[in-house]
């Protein structure tokens, strides 16, 4: 393991990939990191597998407006229903470029790179995310590329990507690793 890291895992209360919340804040906690989940809302995360059936209710810690940042590592899971969701919040859209125009990395899994492009920060990256998204990101002025995982520092601060819940494995050692 890196250094301990306060690792923020911020989605929308509904539509959430399980897999892709449950085992990044399962395992980076087991890994010693410091990790609030929070919502805009505040609100639990109501899960879907395979974006069509309900998964677990997944606790959350905190509303957005109540975490206490700065972050080292903002962790967006995707889902589609929360990735549209969550493009269009002011606030999701807001901590996601501040937290780059800072410096501090990113990590957006399958649909998530969908808020970068709306953060108004894809643009100059090099990154993956599920097929359906990447014309949108290279419609931003993203270079998409089709890997397990990608780690891009273009721009003075770091971005994680990955495709699907089946590089959880990589994306969360390539968090870890930060």
């Amino acid at each position: 393991m890196a250094d301990t890291k306060k690792i923020l895992i911020l989605s929308t209360d509904f539509g959430v990939e399980s897999a892709e919340i449950v085992q990044p804040a399962t395992k980076l906690r087991e890994l010693g990191h410091d990790v609030v989940v929070a919502t805009p809302s505040g609100e639990d995360v109501q899960t879907f597998v395979d974006d069509r059936d309900r998964g677990e209710v997944f606790a959350v810690d905190a509303a957005l407006a109540d975490a206490q940042g700065p972050f080292d590592v903002i962790v967006l899971p995707g889902g589609t229903l929360n990735a549209d969701a969550a493009r269009l919040d002011e606030g999701i859209r807001s901590i996601v470029a501040d937290q780059a125009e800072a410096g501090r990395a990113v990590a957006a899994i399958c649909h998530a790179p969908w808020i970068l492009v709306d953060a108004g920060v894809a643009e100059g990256k090099t990154l993956t995310g599920y097929d359906s998204v990447r014309i949108d990101l290279a419609n931003a002025g993203a270079s998409v590329v089709d890997e397990e995982v990608k780690v891009c520092t273009a721009g003075g601060w770091t971005l994680i990507t990955s495709r699907t819940p089946a590089d959880l494995d990589a994306f969360i050692s390539a968090i870890d690793a930060l």
